[in-house]
């Protein structure tokens, strides 16, 4: 889901055993209400929701509308897409066909998709199951190129064209996990060679018929029609917008469903009437990384806590498309949320959901109490904080006696280096020398690090260090040429036909862009040689500078 930092989103605690059962109140259909209340009206898109205990469905609710143009409602009924909590779907495929005898997880990749470059070290279909491939995200390669993901109507082979472009990893596999679609697509193509099927065409026959998932299929083609389908939505500035995904590439997501559906799907967890205790073991078996650590991401399943309580979930956004599923597996709940509002939080209005029937089997915490902490310390702990592994930035800085981050998350102490934005959220910690002095931030979560970054100085060029950056950049693994250029307002990159995107300075040589972190890179004369794009996704991706340009 996208929030101030897609990483730190995911929180990786530990499981706490508190087996409680929980007790649906008798006002809950009112407080379920309330939670959807902006989104409950004849002229906005909005959210279906549904929650289980012990397989027996105790909600199902729609607030909104399912289609603006013909004044059509939602109803629980109504079909969706999930976005990203389709991999648990993918997932189970390849399971299964590894129960079948047909392939191992540990298998290289190239096995089965040989187009994938050799990068010295396999990846295994195991990594592509938890992101510890390596393998850089599809669609931030294409936006660099200027075909952003609903832009044109991408298949898996398009995927597959991408991924076998790509010259470097973001690392080695299994050595650090970074989430990526590429993965989910190419388990897809994997699924049709191994099976002599479709993906569809598995998931139908060994999942969803077997489970009475009647209205779940797959978008691998997205013109078909599709009955009781909710048309997804964007809201900005006061005007309301179709954002709809026009496009093949599935696997990674594309599912189309329904919140009653979801729920069937998470009611096999207890019953195991497919791939019986062997499939579900299996799903929920978290990646372990080359150096032993283990990672909160299973088989398109995130296995976490929320609470006290243990949660196993998955978020999605496609298009204007929310979605969020997950099980408190102690408590016997389930809760489904599908949303065709694309500003909807479907992390925070799930959660919302999950407290109205966990509110009485939660583990009882003391409040702490608050920290005042010393203002000389905060002040040497704002400034830009450069990430070692893609190069975007941080921005912290003090706003009423607070540390605020990227202008908009406010960051509460509880002790003078550490600091978080909510209850159970991930630890910003500060690290510093023998003589106090600021040298870095680290993002925890229960002791796990996320992202590590070092403190830079802001930069300020002047006009001549902009020029020696000025000319053309071109890439064949994003199969673009971009100019940069010196314009009044400062250093721009122009893209065929006509788009402009802003560069803003952070550090010496560095930029905060809509494409990512943009860095030049210099030889060991000083000279200006090439462009690096970075994001959470696709760490480093380096566009040479024309020769004659460098050489100049």
């Amino acid at each position: 889901m996208q929030s101030f930092k897609n990483l730190l989103v995911v929180l990786l605690v530990a499981p706490v055993a508190f087996a409680q059962k929980v007790a649906p109140p008798s006002d809950a259909a009112s407080q379920v209400q309330k939670i959807f209340a902006s989104f409950n009206h004849t002229d906005s898109p909005g959210c279906a929701v549904g929650a289980s205990v012990d397989g027996a469905t105790v909600l199902s609710a729609a607030y909104g509308m399912a289609d603006l143009e013909h004044n059509i409602a939602l109803s629980p009924d109504s079909v969706f897409e999930p976005g990203s909590v389709t991999k648990q779907f993918t997932a189970a495929a390849v399971l299964l066909l590894a129960q079948d005898g047909k392939l191992s997880l540990d298998d290289p990749a190239r096995k089965y998709i040989p187009e994938l470059p050799d990068y010295g070290s396999a990846i295994t279909i195991r990594q592509l199951l938890n992101h510890t491939s390596g393998l850089r995200d599809w669609g931030e390669v294409a936006d660099i190129g200027g075909w952003s993901r609903g832009t044109r109507a991408n298949s898996n082979m398009n995927v597959l064209d991408i991924a076998a472009r790509q010259k470097a990893l973001n690392y080695s596999p299994g050595a650090e996990y970074s989430y990526t679609n590429t993965g989910y697509n190419l388990l897809a193509i994997l699924v049709g060679r191994v099976a002599g099927k479709s993906l569809a065409e598995f998931t139908r026959e060994r999942i969803f018929l077997p489970l009475g998932m009647t209205s779940t299929e797959w978008r691998d083609d997205y013109q078909r029609i599709v009955h009781n389908r909710a048309i997804a939505y964007t809201q900005t500035g006061g005007t309301t917008r179709q954002e709809m995904p026009f496009e093949n590439a599935h696997g990674n997501g594309g599912l189309l469903t329904t919140v009653g559906d979801l729920l069937r799907w998470n009611r096999n967890f207890t019953e195991m009437k497919v791939g019986g205790p062997a499939l579900i073991q299996a799903q929920l078996q978290q990646g372990r990384l080359n150096d032993g650590r283990t990672i909160f991401y299973a088989a398109g399943l995130e296995v976490t806590s929320y609470k006290g309580l243990r949660e196993v979930s998955h978020s999605g956004a496609t298009a204007g498309y929310r979605g969020w599923l997950a099980r408190y597996p102690d408590q016997g709940l389930s809760v489904a949320l599908l949303c065709n509002a694309g500003a909807a939080n479907p992390g925070e209005l799930g959660h919302a959901v999950s407290d109205v029937y966990l509110a009485g089997v939660r583990p009882k915490h003391a409040a702490q109490a608050s920290l005042q902490v010393d203002a000389a310390v905060l002040q040497a702990e704002a400034g830009p904080y450069r990430s070692v592994r893609d190069h975007t930035t941080y921005s912290i800085d003090v706003k009423e006696g607070n540390l605020e981050l990227d202008r908009r998350t406010v960051l509460k102490p509880f002790s003078a280096k550490s600091f978080t934005a909510r209850e159970d959220g991930p630890v910003f910690k500060f690290d510093t020398d023998a003589s106090g002095k600021v040298l870095g931030l680290q993002v925890l979560a229960q002791g796990d690090l996320l992202g590590s970054y070092e403190k830079v100085e802001r930069a300020n060029p002047n006009r001549t260090d902009l020029e020696a950056m000025t000319g053309e950049y071109a890439s064949n693994e994003a199969e673009v040429t971009l100019k940069v250029a010196l314009e009044p307002n400062g250093l721009v990159i122009h893209r065929r036909p006509d788009t402009i995107i802003p560069l803003t300075p952070t550090y010496r040589d560095g930029f905060s862009s809509s494409l990512g972190s943009v860095r030049f890179i210099r030889d060991s004369g000083g000279r200006v040689i090439e462009m690096s794009i970075g994001g959470q996704r696709m760490w480093d991706l380096r566009l040479p500078r024309s020769q004659a340009e460098a050489e100049h």
